[in-house]
């Protein structure tokens, strides 16, 4: 179950930006706590991981839909 801090902090970073929010996305792929997510317990952040990198998919890399 998602909590309403898990979408607050997806919503935070995707007001980043595309290139921002792939910086972010491999920060956290390397184990890096964001920022924006260190009030977060660690399932919350695994949580907003997930969601990121599902968004992110879309874009397949860039930052167009070519």
């Amino acid at each position: 179950m998602k909590s309403d801090l898990v979408d607050q902090a997806v919503e935070t970073l995707c007001l980043k930006g595309c290139k921002a929010l792939w910086a972010d996305l491999e920060r956290m792929e390397e184990g890096r706590v964001l920022p924006e997510l260190e009030a977060l317990d660690a399932h919350q952040q695994q949580q907003v991981f997930k969601e990121i990198k599902s968004i992110m998919a879309v874009y397949k890399g860039s930052c167009s839909l070519d």
